[in-house]
């Protein structure tokens, strides 16, 4: 009886443990929660948009310490510059959802934001064609989609449907 006794004391500090320490953050997209130091970077009043043809798809670590993340490399319709866009955790972008590759003509909507002396648009949505979109974050404040429930996605997915 005194081991049962012992035995429930250890589960439950175990468990009133693993109640403090809250939710883990998920390691797949480390270093790109909202609020986080790259998070920060993210400032509405610098948005704008590119035209142009995807170079280059490829992983990055934008910070140090942080997960990889999907970038693309777009060469500006209007003066030929090669311009980085930051889409998010490569946990969270999927490219397949819209069939985005290399060659592809796009349009990158967002904010930009400079990385070791490089200015790099820090995408909110590419769009591929008329109709197909990769959403990655709200338009108006930049909020990343990754943080949100998948309830909260699916409701600014539906507010977004006429944009």
């Amino acid at each position: 009886m005194r081991k049962l006794a012992m035995l429930t004391v250890v589960v439950l500090a175990l468990l009133a443990g693993l109640a403090q320490a809250g939710p883990k953050t998920n390691p797949n997209i480390r270093g790109w929660e909202r609020g986080g130091a790259y998070d920060k970077l993210f400032d509405p009043k610098e948005a704008d948009a590119i035209k142009g043809r995807v170079v280059k798809i490829y992983d990055i670590v934008p910070l140090p310490g942080m997960a990889t993340g999907v970038a693309l490399q777009v060469e500006d319709k209007k003066d030929k510059t090669l311009e980085i866009v930051h889409l998010g955790p490569k946990e969270f972008v999927d490219l397949a959802s819209i069939g985005l590759k290399e060659g592809d003509q796009v349009k990158a909507a967002g904010a930009w934001a400079e990385f070791d002396g490089q200015d790099v648009l820090m995408a909110v949505k590419v769009k591929k064609g008329d109709d197909v979109q990769l959403k990655v974050r709200r338009t108006k404040d930049g909020f990343p989609f990754w943080s949100m429930t998948p309830e909260e996605r699916q409701r600014e997915a539906g507010m977004d449907a006429g944009d």
